[in-house]
């Protein structure tokens, strides 16, 4: 049975939500993302010429460093650097810029829970302000399975405690705003309605997990009209740094 969170949310209710652009004024591009008490900073640099060991020279390579508020990175941290690394080359147009590195920095600042999806968040953010041509605008969400089966959004550091299963989402949105001029489509992909990445842990059915598709899709509108907001409200500062 669903009810009220000890924060007085309902199950499908998310926290207050901020995005700010252009915040660091060294970086190429970055952004601010904050749910609630959990917040990111995410910062990119590039593209500069070259690429990576291993990468694919006749693409653009992309770099994630994850550098959590205090201490060294550990493992989960690894496994958010290459979550954010596979999302980020999915919506980045690679062969446009070959031969190419772009490196994004995360700075976490506070963590009370949903941490790597509002990294993917910030990240998409800083990504447009560093005008990075994207094949679609893309939003995260987290989805966390109750003991008593059922879903809630956007958890608290203290309720992650508590669930049996989660499922971090990232939704496409409308390729219209961040294709570069004179260019209609991406590789011919109807993203629209699809998925970017899943990721789950804990136990989870089937039908579970598709519970919290439905309901992770239906709160990422939100989510998506937060960053198109913050696109244009700070167009001026793009135009200022163009520049």
């Amino acid at each position: 049975m669903e009810s009220e969170r000890d924060d007085g949310r309902s199950p499908s209710q998310l926290r207050p939500l901020s995005c700010a652009r252009n915040v660091l004024h060294r970086a190429h591009g970055s952004a601010s993302w904050s749910q609630g008490d959990t917040k990111v900073l995410a910062a990119v640099y590039g593209p500069k010429a070259g690429t990576k060991k291993n990468e694919n020279p006749e693409k653009a390579c992309i770099e994630v460093i994850w550098k959590p508020k205090t201490g060294q990175i550990g493992k989960q941290e690894k496994e958010f650097e290459m979550i954010l690394k596979r999302t980020l080359q999915s919506i980045c147009i690679l062969t446009l810029n070959p031969n190419t590195t772009t490196s994004i920095i995360v700075q976490v600042v506070n963590d009370d829970g949903a941490l790597l999806v509002c990294a993917i968040n910030a990240a998409c953010a800083a990504l447009i302000d560093a005008g990075i041509p994207l094949k679609h605008l893309a939003v995260a969400i987290c989805c966390c399975l109750a003991e008593g089966g059922y879903v809630i959004l956007d958890p608290t550091k203290l309720e992650e405690q508590k669930m049996r299963g989660f499922a971090y989402l990232v939704f496409p949105n409308s390729v219209v705003s961040v294709l570069p001029k004179g260019l209609s489509h991406v590789e011919g992909e109807p993203m629209e309605h699809g998925i970017i990445t899943s990721v789950t842990h804990g136990v989870m059915s089937v039908e579970e997990y598709l519970k919290c598709l439905e309901r992770g899709r239906a709160a990422s509108t939100k989510l998506s009209d937060l960053l198109r907001r913050s696109m244009q409200s700070q167009l001026p500062s793009d135009s200022s740094k163009a520049a």
